[in-house]
């Protein structure tokens, strides 16, 4: 699929590869308005300059058997760090939404995405939407979905050798 034209003709001769192509970057624009979502959440409500990610893990924890894997990592981990990591969440939301959007570093947006929905996992904060999250995060790291429709295609050619437009 890393072929992908936007002309006519090719989309006529490749109509399942168009309509592939298409279907993905669809995934890719919903993807990143979840991440503009959580990031315009988080900053109305505050959590850059409040304590609100803190009293949400401390929740959590609560509601976690002690000694568990999800608890251990809340208490000795997150909830320490809480207000830089309510940060690296908030502004790393706003990177990936702003990547995806424009097609720029999609692929290292996309491991930053699942690198956050990893640590998410870990504090306990699964539901069922991260799995497929997870699984499209993995395909948009494989996929060349910004040379499809993004900045990646120009910035490939004149980088070849980076691996951030790959």
């Amino acid at each position: 699929m890393g072929d992908f034209e936007w002309k006519v003709a090719w989309m006529r001769q490749h109509p399942l590869k168009s309509a592939g192509v298409i279907l993905f970057l669809m995934g890719r624009y919903l993807f990143a308005a979840f991440f503009v979502y959580g990031f315009w959440h988080k900053l109305v409500k505050g959590w850059l300059w409040t304590d609100l990610m803190e009293g949400y893990f401390r929740l959590r924890l609560s509601e976690l058997e002690a000694g568990s894997f999800q608890a251990l990592y809340l208490e000795y981990f997150a909830i320490p760090l809480a207000m830089p990591i309510a940060w690296i969440v908030t502004v790393g939301e706003l990177i990936i939404a702003l990547g995806l959007i424009t097609g720029t570093a999609v692929r290292l947006n996309a491991a930053f995405a699942l690198f956050m929905f990893i640590n998410f996992a870990a504090g306990a904060y699964y539901n069922l939407t991260l799995p497929p999250f997870m699984v499209f995060a993995l395909l948009m790291m494989l996929l060349p979905s910004g040379h499809w429709l993004g900045i990646d295609r120009k910035l490939h050619r004149t980088y070849p050798e980076s691996i951030w437009f790959k």
